[in-house]
């Protein structure tokens, strides 16, 4: 089976919609960032370090340093699919993002949205 495009393309691509959606919505990038760093453990200085390298969305969810094990209560719709029944788990991770994101987007608290 061939892999889903997403997997190869790079975080750093996708990056600037992620933070124009929140903005659009009166949310900021830090938000945004907080919400990254909270599903993949990742340091702000190494969420920079994975932007910048170009980093595909496989190997950042691979190498994430700790995937917060919160995220299993991230429940709902993304593209037309329930995130909590996708199988693929690479799969799964982005649209747990995909999902905060929305949320977001949607002027969700942010404890909320961290499941705080």
């Amino acid at each position: 089976m061939t892999k889903h495009k997403i997997y190869t393309m790079s975080v750093a691509s996708v990056y600037p919609h992620y933070v124009t959606k929140a903005e659009k919505k009166g949310r900021t990038k830090t938000e945004v960032d907080e919400i990254i760093r909270w599903l993949t453990g990742y340091s702000q200085e190494e969420l920079e370090a994975q932007l910048e390298k170009k980093t595909d969305f496989e190997t950042f969810f691979a190498e994430a340093p700790q995937l917060n094990p919160s995220r299993t209560l991230i429940k709902g719709v993304v593209c037309g699919v329930r995130v909590e029944d996708i199988e693929e788990p690479t799969m799964q991770e982005i649209r747990y993002l995909d999902k905060l994101i929305d949320e977001l987007a949607r002027g969700k608290a942010i404890e909320k949205i961290l499941r705080g």
